[in-house]
């Protein structure tokens, strides 16, 4: 699987890429400024990019708008961000157009190896893997003000693993219950806000996501 990795921190950067290629991914570039990510991304065509927000030479949200330019021009590039803080704003602009392969991610994260390495393939085969706190800060924000509201404390629940890209059977687990349980209380999320039940489950977490942007 071939990526590209854009972070402007060379230690964090090296290390990233010692640990993608511990893990099978090929590197194909890692830079660290937006004019090279734009570079990067138009003459390697990887199978999914690694964006650090903020880049040189802005220093603002440089890497989100580089990886959004790149979608524009190929659709559906998979992009897994990754930030310091949770910024809303930057993760409802990678979720505009509802494409699969996204990711938004606290760098935090990074250090769980695992974690880390399951949500870039989720990314790269065109599934989702939202930080846990942008998806409840998402649905706090929205809870007051959409029909996130009528949901239950437990719909809430499966909603939020189901937005970060949990397959029913990890959301069972997780919660100790049963598939069958899960599979209700998705058909019940999606039924209250308005959405077609879909049996894929990429799709399923980007049409919650899509509505909680226009809501």
């Amino acid at each position: 699987m071939r990526v590209v990795l854009a972070e402007d921190l060379f230690l964090l950067r090296d290390g990233l890429v010692r640990l993608l290629e511990a893990f099978g991914f090929e590197v194909v570039a890692a830079v660290e400024s937006g004019p090279e990510l734009t570079r990067a991304l138009a003459e390697s065509e990887p199978d999914v990019a690694i964006v650090d927000v903020r880049l040189p030479p802005t220093h603002t949200d440089e890497g989100l708008q580089c990886a959004l330019a790149a979608r524009r021009v190929r659709p559906g590039l998979p992009v897994l961000v990754l930030s310091q803080h949770v910024e809303q704003l930057y993760a409802r602009e990678l979720l505009a157009d509802g494409n699969g392969g996204v990711g938004y991610l606290l760098k935090d994260r990074v250090f769980d190896a695992e974690q880390f390495v399951d949500a870039v393939r989720r990314v790269a085969g065109g599934g989702t893997a939202m930080d846990p706190q942008v998806i409840s800060q998402l649905l706090s924000r929205q809870a007051r003000e959409s029909p996130v509201g009528a949901l239950t404390p437990r719909e809430l629940e499966v909603m939020e693993l189901v937005a970060q890209g949990r397959s029913n059977a990890a959301i069972a687990q997780q919660l100790v219950v049963t598939e069958r349980a899960v599979a209700k209380h998705t058909s019940n999320i999606f039924a209250k806000l308005g959405l077609p039940v879909s049996d894929d489950d990429n799709r399923r977490v980007l049409a919650v996501l899509a509505y909680l942007e226009r809501a």
